[in-house]
């Protein structure tokens, strides 16, 4: 790692999602001095997985490249990826904050032209998919990455591939011999912006995402809408490859649940609706969607969206909690087995595919944060004195769609800013 150098009046932003991006960003266009860590290759997070927000339904890619201008454009705020923080220590205006940064084995002079990836064998799982392609040894982590540079994966240190990449790159940026490396700052403040994860669907056992090819979870679901995702844009069964035309989708898939997430996630509903109008925009008249709900959450200006899905005459809403699913051996179909609580009728159901609206959970553990902050039983930071200068934002804080952790990511900069200029003496 290069020299990192940083006071009691920088602020510490951890997390390169669209909280984080949007915190730092902020903060460094009030003229305060920012560094911002991700652990991952590249900035983004969840967000640079979607296929489109709602309610607007426009691509996440637009907003994101209005944020990396703001970024490449501010000398205030600093970008280490593969970056995490290790241990954090001291008080609100004066913390000592150790910083673990993980080689990528490639260097700055990188123009992603892509040779190396081209010159090595050794593929495997996307993380950006979900496991649902493969990626090769040397890649980009998506078109849009920032920063701007190939990253290879460690599996590949030692091996034969790893010397392919080195050799193909025209640049002198294939750097085999980076260490891991370790340093240790001085921060005023904190924004915590590690953002969530989706729960993982294989515990719902009921529901055979496991073991049902047709089963999938709706974060698989948005990535497969993207033209440069595991299907190309096309809306198949991973069974067979064939058109899905007849979806269902379940709600509150491991949310509101005494078994797995007992809060609500607040998003999934309104991720669902959206994701109905996939189905039309890519089969016209020609598709059923059948939304399984236990109630729909659509709140303030949103639900203005849920009228419009609910006039589709080809989308239907049945009122039931899926107690079951099943797999017909003869067509791969998913056969969805309950009760509709509305007219208490017994149903089993074939769809082509089935959609998991899975819930969401904290990123980091409530058990595992490297800073003691007070958590509550869901794994979120909650707003307490306790903290001192650290400020959860975004989905650190709560379930949050993007809009809301935009707001709470700006109030979290607000918050730091005011801290930083205590330390200053510039704010009594």
């Amino acid at each position: 790692m290069s020299e990192v150098i940083a006071t009691n009046q920088t602020i510490l932003v951890v997390g390169g999602g669209i909280s984080g991006v949007t915190a730092a960003i902020e903060a460094a266009e009030c003229g305060k001095q920012v560094i911002l860590v991700e652990k991952n290759p590249s900035l983004g997070g969840r967000v640079s997985q979607l296929y489109k927000y709602f309610p607007k339904l426009c691509y996440p890619s637009c907003g994101m490249e209005i944020n990396l201008r703001r970024i490449k454009a501010n000398r205030n705020l600093r970008v280490l990826t593969m970056t995490e923080v290790g241990n954090v220590s001291g008080e609100s205006g004066n913390y000592s904050v150790t910083l673990k940064t993980t080689p990528r084995y490639v260097n700055e002079n990188c123009t992603a032209c892509g040779e190396c990836g081209q010159a090595v064998e050794a593929e495997f799982d996307s993380e950006y998919d979900y496991g649902m392609k493969k990626r090769k040894g040397a890649y980009l982590p998506f078109n849009m990455s920032y920063p701007q540079r190939y990253v290879l994966d460690p599996r590949m240190i030692g091996t034969d591939d790893a010397e392919k990449a080195k050799g193909a790159c025209k640049y002198d940026a294939i750097d085999l011999d980076m260490q891991e490396s370790e340093t240790t700052i001085t921060v005023g403040a904190i924004v915590w912006a590690t953002g969530w994860q989706p729960f993982d669907a294989d515990k719902i056992q009921p529901y055979g995402h496991d073991r049902i090819a047709n089963v999938v979870s709706s974060v698989e679901f948005e990535r497969m809408l993207d033209p440069f995702g595991p299907t190309g844009g096309k809306i198949v069964r991973p069974s067979d490859g064939q058109e899905a035309k007849n979806v269902a989708f379940i709600q509150c898939a491991g949310s509101r649940d005494r078994n797995y997430l007992k809060h609500c996630s607040r998003i999934c509903c309104m991720a669902t609706l959206k994701q109905t109008t996939y189905l039309r925009e890519k089969f016209e008249d020609d598709f059923k969607a059948s939304v399984y709900y236990i109630d729909i959450r659509a709140i303030d200006r949103i639900d203005d969206f849920y009228q419009k899905v609910q006039d589709d005459p080809n989308v239907t809403f049945v009122k039931s909690k899926v107690a079951s699913i099943t797999e017909d051996k003869a067509t791969g179909n998913p056969v969805l087995q309950g009760v509709d609580t509305e007219g208490y009728h017994r149903y089993s159901n074939p769809h082509d595919l089935v959609v998991l609206a899975v819930g969401m959970e904290p990123s980091v553990p409530k058990d595992a944060f490297p800073v003691d902050v007070v958590v509550n039983d869901n794994g979120f930071i909650e707003a307490d004195e306790k903290n001192g200068g650290i400020f959860a934002a975004g989905c650190s804080s709560d379930a949050l769609d993007v809009n809301r952790a935009v707001q709470s990511a700006t109030a979290s900069a607000l918050r730091a800013i005011q801290v930083v200029n205590r330390v200053a003496g510039t704010e009594g």
